[in-house]
């Protein structure tokens, strides 16, 4: 399996790349988005959100685990499982029915899918990004299923 090694030293640029790989994104697409707290999950979200043409605040749903940015050219699904009570509160709250990337409207990017493994069975990219110090990043993407 290929992968990408992407270094970015701010989170204007880990956005800016966020908001590149949004150009080459199509409905249906699910991405899963690894890294420890304080990663620069979130700014990527920005910058795919930016992508699509989003002009709304992108913001981490660890509260309420759903955020739909749809003001762009297709919507966004912002899943964050941080805070997620285990797998069968996914189930109850829809969770599965993002994941039909025949009828997927949108792209869906999940935040801690470790949360939810096995519920995830479509094709996804992998992205796991790594702090390397206050403002350097490694984001990797490989793929996934």
């Amino acid at each position: 399996m290929n992968k990408l090694l992407i270094k970015t030293n701010s989170a204007a640029q880990t956005i800016e790349f966020a908001q590149k790989l949004a150009s080459f994104l199509s409905k249906g697409a699910v991405l899963l988005l690894h890294g420890d707290l304080g990663a620069g999950k979130t700014h990527f979200v920005k910058g795919l959100a930016k992508g699509i043409g989003s002009k709304m605040n992108v913001t981490s749903p660890t509260f309420t685990l759903l955020n739909v940015y749809d003001d762009g050219k297709m919507p966004l699904y912002h899943f964050d499982m941080y805070r997620l009570g285990g797998k069968d509160e996914a189930l109850e709250m829809g969770f599965d029915e993002y994941f039909d990337v025949d009828s997927l409207d949108g792209i869906v990017v999940v935040e801690w899918p470790e949360q939810v493994e096995g519920l995830i069975t479509c094709p996804h990219i992998n992205v796991e990004i790594k702090k390397i110090d206050d403002n350097s990043r490694e984001i990797i993407l490989g793929g996934g299923k």
